[in-house]
């Protein structure tokens, strides 16, 4: 498990610049290889079901994680899959509670 799945995530009150590309990149590093960095605006991550309710409960597992933290992630959903996209809304960027947010999902696996 990564350092940062101990941590909890900060409310972002906006006004600050969203992570460097570089930053990001080093970050990338903390969390499972299976996540993406998309432009340096937000990390995605997809996982692979036997079946629709396998990967239906999985959401609502990550979705109760991101209602703990406070800090939300978008899902996609179909048929044995579930792709998680995270990125801080408030300044439309990453910041460090998107890495933590994603270090904890990767503790389901």
């Amino acid at each position: 498990m990564s350092n940062l799945a101990n941590k909890q995530c900060v409310p972002c009150k906006g006004g600050i610049p969203p992570m460097l590309e570089e930053t990001a990149k080093d970050m990338m590093e903390n969390i499972h290889s299976d996540w993406q960095l998309v432009e340096a605006h937000h990390i995605e991550r997809s996982w692979v079901f036997e079946d629709f309710q396998s990967a239906l409960n999985f959401v609502n597992c990550l979705g109760d994680i991101c209602e703990q933290e406070n800090h939300h992630a978008d899902f996609e959903l179909g048929w044995g899959k579930v792709k998680a996209m995270i990125w801080t809304h408030k300044i439309d960027g990453l910041t460090e509670s998107d890495f933590i947010l994603a270090a904890k999902f990767d503790c389901l696996n």
